[in-house]
């Protein structure tokens, strides 16, 4: 089984106290986003550094980033400690080369932004990425803003299913993902994980315990019905 298969992901944390909650409720990721296009990082590289600490043996932390040099993604990521890098911008094919080969313990996600180009240049894109990334993270690019994460909205996931066939590598669904809709987008799609973000804040922003929990465990039990008894775990036995 990949790595990276029934990986369920929560993105930004507010502190470390916050990120062992996510940890907890049975997250298996816990992204840190930093140097974003659009929105503002919702902790500093200290306090990320220091998130990244708190959950080695419980969570793997993840740097989620705009970044296009290569060398300055590899700066960061040493500084942080993550376990893994979630590429969401326009790094350069090159420079995603020479990432892999100088951070081969890194496991390496290659967003693909739906909506942002057509589907045939994601899937184009993608493929050639394929030798240098560990999987793949769809995710709805939001016209009115430009953002293209975080937006709270979820894409046609028809497209997600058709990359997640298409392609050499894991994909892990994003966007608009809630405790609400996270079953019916798993058994759409059949992704390898899920990432959420936005769909597990409350209204100032914060990730709530309850949605938390709601979410991995309606998370856990879709990717249970595609797999062998015995796979799906409690949230609170994390």
């Amino acid at each position: 089984m990949s790595k990276m298969q029934n990986m369920v992901q929560a993105a930004g944390a507010a502190n470390v106290e916050e990120a062992l909650m996510l940890a907890a409720c049975g997250a298996t990721h816990v992204g840190l986003p930093l140097r974003l296009a659009v929105h503002r990082p919702d902790v500093t590289d200290e306090e990320a550094r220091a998130i990244a600490a708190a959950l080695k043996g419980r969570a793997q932390s993840v740097l989620i980033t705009y970044l296009e040099d290569a060398a300055e993604t590899l700066a960061l990521c040493r500084f942080l400690g993550v376990d893994g890098l979630q590429l969401h911008g326009a790094m350069p094919l090159a420079q995603v080369r020479a990432l892999r080969q100088a951070a081969p313990e890194l496991f390496i996600i290659k967003s693909l932004v739906i909506g942002a180009a057509p589907e045939q240049a994601i899937l184009a894109s993608a493929r050639e990425h394929a030798p240098f990334v560990d999987a793949y993270l769809t995710d709805t690019f939001d016209p009115a803003s430009g953002a293209t994460g975080a937006t709270g909205k979820a894409h046609d996931w028809a497209v997600s299913e058709r990359l997640a066939r298409a392609l050499p590598r894991p994909l892990i669904l994003a966007g608009g993902l809630n405790p609400e809709n996270v079953a019916q987008a798993i058994a759409a799609v059949h992704p390898a994980g899920v990432d959420a973000h936005t769909g597990l804040e409350d209204t100032l922003g914060r990730k709530n315990e309850e949605l938390v929990r709601r979410f991995v465990a309606r998370a856990r039990a879709a990717f249970a019905a595609g797999n062998p008894p015995g796979l799906a775990k409690d949230c609170d036995s994390a």
